[in-house]
């Protein structure tokens, strides 16, 4: 392995742990069943059946705080229902990208309503714990969404014909740029080289990704299909590979579609000071941080409940405080 761009891999149940500037990421993936009338699922949550069972009754984390890093929730499959201390809600599904610079903090909750009553309700995302510099800690919340339509893919081809689609989520592709980050995230800025990509490789696909700074942090992780192949060292399914940054990588694909999560940047190269959800930078930063939740909530919580969800019906949208409304509607019949 010495002489490959690998300098380690690690199978992964659950959580992904990376180093700075990322913090770890978690993918859930839960197989619920039909749906009830209120949109929980039809068979009961036994002894933890499922892994993001936390309301009374639908599927979710509910008002809960944060701050000092930022939450970038990457869904694959199913549906989320946001709400905030700010103001902000919305309701996002597959393919749809939510990021949350949580700054000097913010209360909220995700709900995973099941909205369809006749078939299983599958459910998968990501979810990437991103750290902020000292100066962001102390900026306000700010939430941004990124609709699958205007997501950017690069398609290429290798010599065999066999494609690879890279959604780019932050950062560039070659020549193609990622969406805006916000405006306080240490991903805004170019110089910090802060590329997360969702790849999928057609069967037997190749694709190169281009190299980096030495001073990178860079991980991929293979969480779909059945083999992958990094140069010459084959990777099993479910499992982290950390790489050096400043090497042109090849991927290949075995018989099965494979799809990888990518994740690299430049490091903060500050001290984490880390308690639950608040991410700081000493330990006094903590518990001031503690003592101003406890005084304060972060602000009121404007919502008839802790695990509010919105209609059935409702498609996909968000609303920002001050008015402003973005609204996709699905092409499918709930």
């Amino acid at each position: 392995m010495n002489d490959l761009p690998i300098l380690s891999i690690v199978p992964v149940e659950f959580r992904l742990d990376l180093k700075d500037p990322f913090i770890f990421t978690a993918h859930h993936i839960d197989h619920f069943p039909a749906a009830n009338a209120e949109m929980g699922p039809q068979t009961a949550a036994k002894n933890k059946e499922f892994n993001m069972y936390y309301g009374d009754v639908v599927p979710g984390f509910p008002e809960h705080p944060h701050t000092g890093f930022e939450t970038i929730t990457l869904v694959e499959q199913g549906y989320v229902d946001h709400f905030d201390s700010q103001g902000n809600a919305g309701r996002y599904a597959a393919g749809d990208v939510q990021w949350l610079s949580t700054g000097n903090g913010i209360e909220h909750c995700e709900m995973f309503p099941l909205l369809h009553e006749n078939q299983e309700n599958p459910f998968e995302l990501f979810q990437i714990w991103f750290n902020s510099s000292p100066e962001q800690k102390q900026q306000d919340a700010n939430y941004k969404m990124m609709w699958r339509e205007h997501i950017p893919h690069v398609i290429e081809s290798d010599l065999a014909g066999h494609k690879s689609d890279i959604r780019v989520i932050s950062g560039s592709f070659k020549s193609t740029d990622a969406i805006a980050r916000p405006p306080h995230s240490w991903a805004a800025a170019s110089e910090n080289k802060v590329n997360i990509y969702l790849i999928t490789l057609e069967p037997h696909a190749e694709l190169t990704i281009p190299a980096s700074s030495a001073t990178a942090t860079r991980f991929a992780y293979f969480y779909q299909g059945n083999k992958l192949w990094i140069e010459d060292q084959e990777i099993q399914f479910k499992h982290l590979v950390e790489l050096k940054p400043d090497q042109a990588i090849q991927l290949k694909a075995g018989g099965l579609e494979a799809r990888i999560l990518w994740l690299e940047g430049e490091p903060i190269a500050k001290p984490v000071a880390m308690r639950g959800p608040f991410v700081l930078n000493t330990q006094q930063e903590l518990d001031d941080a503690f003592k101003r939740y406890r005084e304060t909530h972060f602000g009121s919580w404007p919502w008839d409940s802790a695990a509010p969800v919105f209609k059935r019906t409702q498609p996909r949208f968000a609303s920002y405080e001050g008015g402003k409304r973005e609204e996709y509607p699905e092409t499918d019949d709930l």
